[in-house]
């Protein structure tokens, strides 16, 4: 799975290879690694890294950020994930054309719309199979379909362009 760490030091991506109890994750170009975590009661993580342990207390707020405080330090965390539509993405799109991208390979199991068809922001457009879920890739804002070059059946890589909208 892969994800964008957001803070106010800029944007990180990563990528989730496995999960729980033993992570393996690959921070933006970065080396594979690993860490053990247990989550001992809601909220509070226990993180085995590199031969360290960290306790990491972790809380959502309102507008959706992660704040996580470990060994004294306040950290705010945005996590954005590209197969999910969120109001704040919609409104960071602008006018001109859009791309739909897989975010990771995958089979395209249905197409949902078609060149020409008119779309609402959060509508689905089409739906990619990966690692046995089905991810249904919405549209960002509203428009009109340009193009829809994913085929259902087909195969598709991560960051293969499925669709645009104007």
């Amino acid at each position: 799975m892969k994800l964008t760490l957001c803070t106010e030091g800029g944007e990180q991506p990563i990528e989730i290879l496995a999960s729980a109890p033993r992570y393996r994750f690959r921070l933006g170009d970065a080396a594979e690694r690993s860490a053990d975590v247990e989550i001992p009661e809601p909220g509070v993580y226990s993180v085995l890294l590199d031969g360290r342990v960290y306790d990491a207390r972790v809380e959502e707020t309102p507008a959706g950020l992660l704040v996580i405080v470990i060994d004294g330090y306040r950290f705010e965390i945005e996590v954005r994930d590209p197969r999910r539509w969120s109001r704040k993405d919609a409104a960071r799109a602008s006018g001109g054309v859009e791309t739909v991208a897989a975010p990771m390979p995958g089979k395209v199991v249905r197409v949902l719309v078609a060149p020409g068809d008119m779309v609402a922001a959060g509508q689905g457009l089409l739906v990619v199979e990966a690692m046995k879920m089905q991810n249904e890739m919405k549209a960002s804002r509203d428009g009109r379909i340009l193009s829809v070059t994913a085929k259902e059946g087909a195969t598709v890589a991560a960051g293969e362009v499925l669709a645009r909208i104007e």
